[in-house]
């Protein structure tokens, strides 16, 4: 049984591991855990007491928002958690006039799914801040 929490309270860095496979170099367990912290909105997926999967929202709280991370622990992945955890975090940010993120071209049909249009945009990227 998967259930879902906004609160982070009691969340620790032992409990983040299993994640961002296949990054180049994936964030420490203390950065993973402070940028949950940090964030406007965050849904944490678990299992029992495993985090299987967590979604995270970064916003003015205004008018926009935007989804850096969305990860499930690939054994939990393909049972629609994902999806629940996107429904959840557009979900808290009803009230705001947009809410973006930026994917591989490989998950837009996913995203599209969910009701999002893809978007024209630009980045830059520090991978040795991590």
């Amino acid at each position: 049984m998967i259930s879902y929490r906004t609160d982070l309270h009691g969340l620790t860095e032992s409990e983040l591991a299993g994640f961002f496979v296949g990054w180049p170099k994936p964030p420490s367990p203390a950065q993973h855990l402070a940028v949950l912290r940090g964030s406007y909105r965050v849904v944490i997926a678990r299992s029992g007491d495993d985090v299987v999967g967590f979604v995270n929202m970064i916003s003015d709280g205004v008018l926009t928002a935007f989804v850096p991370w969305l990860e499930v622990r690939p054994e939990f992945q393909g049972q629609g958690i994902g999806t629940e955890l996107m429904r959840r975090i557009v979900a808290e940010a009803a009230h705001l006039y947009s809410v973006d993120l930026t994917c591989d071209d490989a998950l837009r049909p996913y995203y599209e799914r969910l009701g999002m249009t893809a978007l024209t945009g630009m980045g830059l990227r520090n991978r040795s801040a991590i």
